[in-house]
């Protein structure tokens, strides 16, 4: 649920304008800091058709890829106000084309894994320009030191120093556009840039056109941030905020293309146009705004990852993990596994690439994977949205086709560094298939059972004083989305495995549904006194603190006289204590000698192997491990005996 600050900061107004610039464009804003350089080192011979075209790319890039499809179209795919490519799939998975919970994981796991190399090139080319005034700076050291420091302080929140953010990058947009308008000014030609004839013909007349593409696609690698950061900033601040965001990075696009063509002869491998054209006097401002610059961007992506973690959780896409709340302001968690997953590969890449062209050759090949994968699920929106055919084909074809240009092109990379992101893509894309599939195997295998046929022995075990009380409330985290129902291990349980005398039997299902802060609960009475179902339905962007809120639920319940909490033991009644809570969540233990098929094996020995990665049951909602059963029941299949032992008589 939104708190109050969240909703302030997402209005059309001058701070949700300036909060946008701080929290959207940390990616896509640094992009200057390395695509010239890299388009310049994509083709040896270097002519004034090559820049011009080359710019042409990057104004079109930005026009079509990032305005067009995601600035105006892709955000008005928002549920209930957010977005991203989780956001997305909850929009359409209840649709009958089951099968597109494979194209969500493939985008959000392409995403993280690109964007793990996202901190790393930026704060390497950041702190690379320090070498126009000494050639000898350790860049290595110094990068891997601020990195160390930005995943250090994830812990104590983010919330001092994300207030200056938004002011930041203001400063560092404005720059940008000064910078690339001087230079304009040296030489106007470049303005020619703005005419995609220069565009197409770079694209027909080099050979190596897609070493091109490859480089030019870096610059709207962030564009993917600006769906996933709707919720944050609301639509409005992102559209008008873009105007200017666009402006500043096409002029330094244009000063840094002019400079090149001005100082054609004097290049070297190691020149990045972006700090070359800086007044030497201008450096060390330029490089400490541009390590500002890409620390917000890096501190987006740390952000950004917890949230797509934290959405996968409830998802069903990944194990759960601990989550926690460093700050007050709602929607700033911070996941330990997390966070220190993407610190070590951080600190991986700087170590193994060493310069930012290096990762330049690695960089942008999964994110345009997951542009691709956004672009179906936008297709299966659009669809669900009811409109019309003749719109969603030409838009669908439109974009996949100019995404597969920049797969193929990216495809390049993959054996300059690009296999790094693809591996580490595949292994958290692997964890999301076998965590996904293994639920869909246990939930397929579960036995649901009519509750009203056991209404009358759950009141007679409650009321049989020569059962030993086993609590006074005892709690079952129920599976059952069907109010009626309930599994045959809760009821085993409660009847078989040593009979459980209680006062009041609750059910407690957990709901997770598709609206993204839904927070809510409903309360039913199914035998008075004796048994309730509560079901709380939760947002997949509410974490699941269980415990936290069946204590609310209590209370009300308490006050509005619907429940009895004092205790029914005579001595504590008479003293009006409250009565004892027990929890008791089952287990089902995967066996692989149950007759499941070979594939269901495969499934549920990865997961047994995945599922150490994340937390108990007890941890994730947040239950006092001290007032918790947990226990273990065999997950069987119905199967029919492909052959029967025989009986004989003694002799």
């Amino acid at each position: 649920m939104k708190s109050n600050k969240t909703e302030h900061l997402s209005k059309f107004g001058f701070l949700g304008l300036i909060v946008t610039l701080g929290i959207v464009y940390g990616d896509i804003g640094t992009s200057p800091l390395y695509v010239m350089k890299a388009i310049i080192g994509a083709n040896k011979h270097l002519d004034v058709n090559y820049i011009i075209g080359a710019v042409s790319c990057i104004i079109w890039t930005l026009t079509l890829q990032t305005t067009i499809k995601y600035v105006i179209i892709t955000l008005r795919a928002d549920n209930k106000g957010e977005g991203g490519i989780l956001a997305l799939y909850a929009l359409v998975r209840k649709s009958k084309k089951k099968w597109l919970y494979v194209i969500a994981i493939i985008g959000a796991s392409t995403l993280i894994a690109d964007g793990i190399i996202t901190p790393s090139i930026t704060v390497v080319s950041a702190i690379e320009g320090l070498k126009g005034l000494n050639p000898d700076t350790p860049i290595v050291p110094i990068s891997i030191l601020i990195i160390s420091l930005l995943f250090v302080i994830q812990q104590f929140g983010t919330k001092a120093i994300g207030k200056s953010f938004g002011p930041m990058m203001v400063i560092w947009f404005t720059m940008l556009g000064v910078l690339g308008s001087i230079e304009i000014v040296q030489y106007t030609a470049i303005l020619k840039a703005f005419n995609p004839y220069y565009a197409i013909h770079l694209l027909v007349n080099y050979p190596n056109w897609f070493l091109i593409l490859g480089a030019v696609f870096l610059c709207t690698t962030g564009a993917e941030a600006l769906y996933s950061d709707l919720g944050h900033c609301g639509i409005q601040n992102i559209r008008v905020s873009w105007i200017f965001v666009k402006t500043t990075l096409i002029l330094n696009y244009l000063g840094q293309g002019a400079w090149v063509l001005t100082h054609m002869n004097s290049l070297t491998e190691a020149t990045n146009p972006f700090y070359a054209m800086m007044p030497e006097s201008f450096l060390i401002f330029g490089v400490v705004m541009a390590t500002v610059a890409a620390i917000i961007a890096s501190q987006a992506l740390i952000s950004g990852s917890f949230t797509i973690f934290s959405e996968g959780m409830s998802l069903n896409f990944w194990p759960r993990q601990r989550i926690k709340y460093p700050t007050e302001v709602k929607g700033q968690l911070y996941i330990p596994f997390v966070n220190w997953f993407l610190y070590v590969f951080c600190v991986i890449m700087v170590l193994y690439f060493q310069t930012s062209s290096n990762m330049e050759a690695a960089y942008g090949l999964s994110i345009t994977i997951t542009m691709l994968m956004t672009t179906l699920l936008l297709g299966f929106y659009l669809k669900k949205q009811k409109i019309a055919t003749v719109f969603i084909v030409p838009f669908v074809s439109v974009f996949l086709t100019l995404e597969s240009l920049f797969l193929t092109a990216n495809l390049f990379k993959f054996l300059h560094g690009g296999w790094v992101t693809i591996m580490l893509a595949g292994i958290i894309f692997s964890v999301m298939l076998v965590w996904f599939n293994a639920r869909i195997i246990k939930n397929k295998h579960m036995i649901f059972l009519n509750i009203k046929s056991f209404f009358q022995i759950i009141t007679d075990i409650s009321k049989d004083l020569t059962i030993p009380k086993y609590s006074t409330n005892l709690v079952y985290l129920s599976k059952a989305d069907i109010r009626t129902e309930i599994e045959g291990k809760i009821i085993y349980s409660i009847i078989n495995k040593q009979p459980k005398r209680a006062d009041n039997y609750w059910i407690l299902h957990i709901d997770h549904v598709d609206d993204p802060t839904t927070f809510e609960y409903t309360f039913e009475k199914l035998i008075p006194d004796v048994l309730y179902r509560v079901n709380i339905k939760l947002g997949f962007q509410v974490q699941p603190l269980i415990n936290l809120y069946f204590r609310q639920i209590i209370d009300e319940l308490v006050e509005s006289k619907e429940f009895d909490l004092i205790s029914r033991y005579p001595s504590l009644r008479k003293n009006k204590i409250p009565g004892d809570f027990r929890f008791i969540i089952i287990h089902r233990v995967y066996n692989q000698n149950q007759g499941f098929r070979f594939k269901e094996r495969i499934t549920m020995n990865l997961y047994n192997v995945i599922k150490h990665l994340g937390i108990t049951d007890t941890r994730a909602y947040g239950l006092d491990t001290s007032n918790v059963q947990v226990e273990s029941v065999p997950l069987v299949i119905k199967r029919e005996y492909k052959s029967r032992i025989k009986r004989v008589e003694i002799l």
